[in-house]
């Protein structure tokens, strides 16, 4: 995922005159660019090769956007860029609650797209180097974190119910325990938009997440508090199934 001949995206736009015009200036930027119509054809595209990133209008003949990027996200890590009209704004939020990474407001402005296309590219590429890879079920203080199936389990065995956020949170933190992650870097891990007005949704998912793991959330002992940089991860996760730990 490096310069732009190596870069796939999938453009997903029943207009027509977008699809041409997105196709016409990535062309030109170098990049190799698939553009379909629909939902269905957007899962044909998946299914036959890999993408870098998918911009996806939110509104489509077959499906919603927002309902697409909950199927994609079941699946894929693959980057999401919303494209949307003004009055669709709120919903494109409720997009980034589920999954998506940024998005762009129709009418916009093709040098706009490039720029967030490349932020959202740089900010994978830095994510997938700070995270180790550690992949199967991560136990910590009674917890158990299955990053297959993308599920917390309790020391009972009882599965709490995280959002697609909060997950991803926690994927973040126990994968790098023990180091100090600022809310820049928490935001390229999990996928949030940088420098834009829902960044201080890092805190209230980290709020949320410890209504959920901590014994007293208002005495937070696994997620703390690290004044005027960021938060760190206390507990140590030992790696109970398939995939290597980092050591």
């Amino acid at each position: 995922m490096g310069s732009p001949a190596e870069t796939q995206i999938l453009v997903v736009d029943d207009d027509p005159r977008i699809r041409q015009m997105l196709r016409r200036y990535f062309e030109h930027e170098g990049y190799k660019i698939t553009c379909v119509s629909n939902g269905k054809e957007m899962r044909s595209s998946l299914a036959t090769r890999p993408f870098d990133i998918v911009l996806l209008d939110l509104v489509l003949p077959d499906q919603d956007g927002i309902d697409l990027t909950r199927e994609i996200r079941s699946t894929s890590n693959v980057p999401i860029m919303m494209l949307t009209g003004r009055e669709d704004v709120v919903d494109c939020v409720v997009g980034l609650e589920v999954g998506a990474d940024d998005y762009v407001v129709k009418p916009f402005h093709l040098r706009e797209v490039h720029a967030r296309l490349k932020s959202i590219l740089r900010r994978y590429r830095t994510g997938n180097k700070l995270t180790p890879n550690l992949d199967g079920i991560l136990a910590f203080e009674g917890w158990r974190l299955d990053t297959d199936k993308r599920r917390l389990l309790n020391a009972q065995n009882v599965e709490v119910e995280l959002s697609t956020g909060e997950f991803e949170m926690l994927d973040a933190f126990v994968r790098n325990a023990g180091r100090v992650l600022s809310r820049d870097v928490l935001m390229d891990l999990t996928r949030h938009r940088a420098r834009d007005p829902f960044d201080r949704s890092i805190d209230t998912q980290i709020s949320r997440l410890r209504r959920k793991i901590e014994i007293d959330p208002a005495r937070p002992k696994l997620i703390k508090s690290v004044r005027s940089v960021g938060y760190v991860f206390t507990a140590k996760p030992i790696l109970t199934a398939s995939g290597a730990r980092d050591k």
